[in-house]
């Protein structure tokens, strides 16, 4: 054989190699996002704003699971009618200045285990985590497990995400944006499985409950912009951009709220909550009802894009 020959093919595969160990570690495992979703839903007790030492639980365990990738993990300490809450912060690339934020809550609505709401974002974030260890990225990745999304809380000061957007804005700190990973698991196939705030919408998006949507503003900024597009060219899963305007109903249902609040250019990425999945809020939004396969797909896109900006 040609030497000419052999090297082409030495090279060849060298390449494949290289292309099938990046592709190992840049896919996500359906089991340990299996594992997070079960630690974080089959609790002893609630998830909510009442059972404090149950979240306090939900937070070592979070802050557990991101020191196994990251030597820089803390917590964000707040209170709220005497009680103490934690934001849990696990950031990569900390030598950059300028940094990304991705969040998701890890409380709950009521006395349910909230397996679609967030647990699924959360497993998310701890799956990031895990895909990002050893990562070089040009900016400083900050993922942050929020307390206090939910009610009495939202729309309030004391929102987990409010105390952390508000610290950013405080101290000044160059945000390029913000990621809210709100709701990632469920799916369906089922005709007529998906509604919309405006019924025409039907006919641009489909009746199928059965891609993951980007939301944002209209006056969204080039994080934003560059951000989704990246993401659809990963073509992990079929995904649909939503762009409207912030008084449109749900297009703010989530942290994002108060980056935006703050001037932090933002958005959603979700499987559109209430829209589609009908036990949101509700005793039946537990870890069966969701489509774990589909879930690494949504965080594989997400990675993914982020190693590409």
């Amino acid at each position: 054989m040609k030497r000419s020959l052999k090297c082409i093919i030495f090279y060849s595969i060298c390449f494949l190699l290289t292309e099938s160990t990046h592709f190992a570690q840049s896919a996500s495992d359906t089991t340990q996002i299996n594992t997070h979703l079960i630690k974080l839903t089959k609790t002893a007790e609630y998830r909510h704003f009442m059972n404090v030492n149950q979240l306090n639980e939900t937070a070592s365990y979070i802050f557990s699971e991101f020191s196994k990738h990251s030597d820089s993990v803390d917590y964000q300490l707040f209170n709220v009618n005497k009680n103490e809450y934690k934001n849990v912060i696990c950031s990569f690339g900390t030598d950059h200045t300028q940094r990304v934020i991705i969040g998701a809550h890890y409380d709950v609505c009521g006395n349910q285990e909230g397996a679609d709401d967030n647990a699924s974002g959360v497993a998310g974030l701890l799956e990031l985590a895990r895909l990002l260890k050893n990562s070089k990225l040009p900016f400083r990745l900050d993922l942050v497990a929020y307390s206090l999304e939910e009610p009495p809380f939202f729309r309030t000061k004391s929102m987990g995400s409010y105390v952390h957007a508000q610290y950013l804005k405080n101290n000044q700190i160059p945000v390029i944006g913000m990621i809210s990973v709100e709701m990632i698991g469920y799916f369906s196939e089922e005709k007529n499985s998906q509604d919309y705030p405006i019924s025409l919408l039907k006919l641009k998006y489909g009746s199928r409950g059965n891609f993951i949507t980007l939301v944002r503003k209209s006056s969204h900024g080039s994080f934003v912009k560059q951000f989704c597009k990246a993401y659809k060219k990963t073509k992990q899963i079929t995904t649909k951009k939503f762009t409207a305007p912030q008084s449109l109903t749900g297009i703010d249902f989530s942290d994002h709220l108060n980056y935006w609040n703050f001037g932090f250019d933002a958005l959603m990425i979700t499987d559109t909550s209430f829209y589609r999945n009908k036990n949101y809020h509700q005793e039946s939004d537990t870890m069966e009802t969701l489509n774990i396969p589909m879930m690494a797909k949504v965080i594989n896109g997400i990675y993914l894009t982020l190693i590409s900006m």
